[in-house]
């Protein structure tokens, strides 16, 4: 059987889906679009859920994405979702979980997702660029003009490799090493969405790190372009199973 090359593209509870939106571009400063990583960044990371009853937003989530809205940004969402070539979730399970996110914090314009596991050679999972690139085509947007916000090095490296902007909004599972390696922390999602939104950043001096003056926990920081390799989200005590299924081992990328 030939293996899926691409990721799913799907649109909003009430959205066309497979419809290319039509081009946007608010001008000025802003993005053309910010793009969501959704474990972890939008809702609690729970391995492999397939569960709507188990989605839980992250501290800030729904503000952050209303801010985005408000100043007339379509958002979107990209997700590794492995547990579909693994086995553990199916197609419907995802859709249903999205479907309850959107119930939370409302439509987004787009959701790219991955099935594929990570030895598939995909171009599509993360930290590869293809999510991006798909969720940009879909918005008809450029990805230079795109910004992605994650959790872990994966999504600021799929950014950095679709020639978009990534904010990391570090977790306890982030690595020191993805930390450094960001061009852009944040504290928290809010700050994320503030830092992105703040057309003209304070100057710094030369060789200092520029800071929003809205959001002092925000730090924008020139750092080495990390490898490309596969995230290990879960280092710490691995969460329970979804019901009938053993837990993977820690460590194990999703």
């Amino acid at each position: 059987m030939t293996r899926p090359t691409g990721p799913w593209l799907l649109s909003a509870r009430n959205g066309s889906t497979g419809v290319r939106q039509r081009p946007h571009d608010p001008g000025g400063a802003l993005p053309a679009a910010v793009l969501f990583d959704r474990d972890g960044t939008l809702v609690a990371d729970v391995p492999y859920n397939g569960d709507p009853s188990r989605v839980a937003l992250m501290p800030g989530a729904r503000e952050a994405v209303d801010v985005v809205r408000a100043a007339g940004i379509p958002v979107g969402v990209v997700t590794n979702q492995s547990g579909v070539a693994r086995g553990l979730l199916t197609p419907g399970q995802v859709e249903d979980v999205r479907l309850r996110v959107e119930e939370l914090l409302g439509p987004f314009a787009v959701w790219a997702v991955c099935p594929h596991g990570p030895g598939e050679g995909c171009g599509c999972r993360k930290p590869a660029p293809g999510l991006v690139l798909a969720a940009c085509r879909r918005l008809a947007v450029p990805p230079g003009r795109t910004v992605v916000i994650g959790d872990v090095g994966a999504d600021v490296e799929a950014a950095r490799a679709a020639g978009a902007r990534g904010v990391l909004v570090p977790t306890p599972v982030t690595r020191p090493e993805e930390v450094t390696a960001a061009h852009a922390t944040a504290a928290d999602l809010l700050a994320a969405v503030r830092l992105v939104l703040d057309a003209a950043p304070a100057a710094a001096p030369a060789g200092q790190p520029r800071r929003d003056p809205g959001a002092a926990t925000v730090e924008w920081r020139s750092g080495p372009a990390g490898p490309v390799g596969e995230p290990h989200r879960h280092r710490a005590a691995p969460a329970a199973a979804p019901r009938g299924h053993p837990a993977l081992p820690t460590g194990e990328p999703r």
